[in-house]
């Protein structure tokens, strides 16, 4: 069936209601964040509040039954007031793996509470330091011992744990010497993280060049109740890759609102910024790399909208998720670069908030899924050309 992709004034009621609480929690309080390490709670609060990070939940569960669309112009509008969506955006995409596979019993148990605000689901486990984006490969195992699994592993990346109630866990439930296919045998899992981190899951923060909390986590023979097992045994592997379809494509979105902001703050820079007395935004050396970085950052939001609408409709959206991902990426650090040698030396002050943004924007380039895997995955599964790896 034919898509309808939303044109640049759709969802303005959205923009603007998030544009709104955004302005609350100026620059100013992003840059003390960043300088001090600290987790945004105040923001993610004030999200939880009105309703934007229960998007995706279905109204029957407390939440606004929105898609994928609407979500992504949530993130990208937070990022493009100068936030960071990184703090909170894994309720957004671990939502789709618990909406789609997971049980009645456990939707009702706990995507009300989730609306609300009492409990937060913003971690996921999967990549591993010895096998990361080979995840079929992945060595932490699941072993079903009577009515409960106990996990022994190690887990690295694993963001905004310290601030999460519940964890998505991929693990092993049958070894890879036992499965037919290698993305068979993995399963997915709720872990309670209060309870794990009494009975076996230990945590160690990551330092690292922005201001993301991320963790190695280990388990040591942690036992998690059957009844947190999503969807059937075995079959983790396609409901987290169903999940990561959304997590690309809104991650696609912050890069494009981070484009924006990159270009919106060259833009008035160089209008004020007088030397030689002209505007330096009137030299074409300094006005040809914005205009630019603003033409690709309006063409990936176009493959965003594509690939959120192909989510919502329930279709396939591997390879455009995955190429909107590359393209908001590529735009959003080309936006940055116009951004900072527009800024010259004011761009390393951390009062311009220029360098801050710089760091934040550059992850995506590798992370949740490098340039060159993305690149991989087009080339064999689109052009269908031979497997490079």
């Amino acid at each position: 069936m034919p898509l309808t992709l939303p044109s640049t004034t759709d969802h303005e009621d959205i923009r603007e209601a998030v544009r709104a609480l955004c302005a609350d929690f100026p620059a100013e309080y992003w840059r003390t964040l960043d300088e001090t390490a600290a987790y945004p709670e105040a923001f993610v609060d004030a999200l939880t509040k009105a309703g934007w990070l229960a998007a995706l939940i279905p109204q029957d569960y407390g939440g606004s039954g929105l898609g994928v669309t609407e979500a992504s112009i949530i993130l990208e509008e937070i990022n493009r007031a100068g936030g960071n969506s990184g703090a909170c955006h894994g309720q957004m995409y671990n939502m789709s793996t618990l909406l789609r596979a997971g049980s009645p019993e456990q939707k009702q148990r706990i995507l009300p509470r989730i609306a609300t605000g009492e409990i937060r689901m913003q971690s996921m486990a999967v990549t591993e330091p010895t096998t990361g984006s080979d995840t079929t490969k992945l060595k932490t195992t699941a072993v079903k011992q009577g009515d409960r699994y106990v996990v022994n592993g190690q887990k690295v990346w694993t963001s905004r744990l310290q601030h999460s109630d519940l964890m998505i866990l991929l693990a092993r439930t049958t070894p890879l010497d036992q499965v037919k296919k290698k993305s068979h045998g993995l399963s997915v899992f709720l872990v309670d993280v209060a309870e794990a981190m009494k009975a076996g899951m230990t945590v160690r923060p990551i330092r690292n060049m922005v201001n993301h909390e991320t963790n190695e986590v280990f388990f040591d023979a942690l036992e998690i109740p059957a009844e947190n097992l999503i969807g059937q045994e075995g079959e983790g592997f396609r409901y987290i890759l169903e999940g990561l379809n959304a997590e690309r494509t809104l991650i696609a979105a912050e890069c494009i609102g981070d484009g924006h902001w990159f270009v919106d703050k060259a833009v008035a820079y160089g209008r004020d910024r007088v030397v030689f007395g002209r505007p330096i935004g009137q030299n074409q050396g300094i006005q040809f790399p914005i205009a630019q970085a603003h033409i690709h950052v309006e063409a990936a939001s176009l493959m965003r909208f594509k690939a959120a609408a192909l989510h919502d409709a329930g279709q396939p959206c591997g390879a455009e998720a995955n190429m909107a991902k590359l393209l908001a990426a590529n735009a959003s650090w080309e936006a940055a670069n116009a951004c900072l040698q527009t800024h010259g030396g004011f761009g390393f002050a951390a009062e311009y908030d220029v360098e801050r943004k710089f760091r934040e924007t550059r992850l995506y380039q590798v992370a949740p899924i490098s340039s060159n895997l993305i690149l991989a995955y087009v080339g064999e599964h689109v052009l269908g050309l031979p497997r490079s790896y």
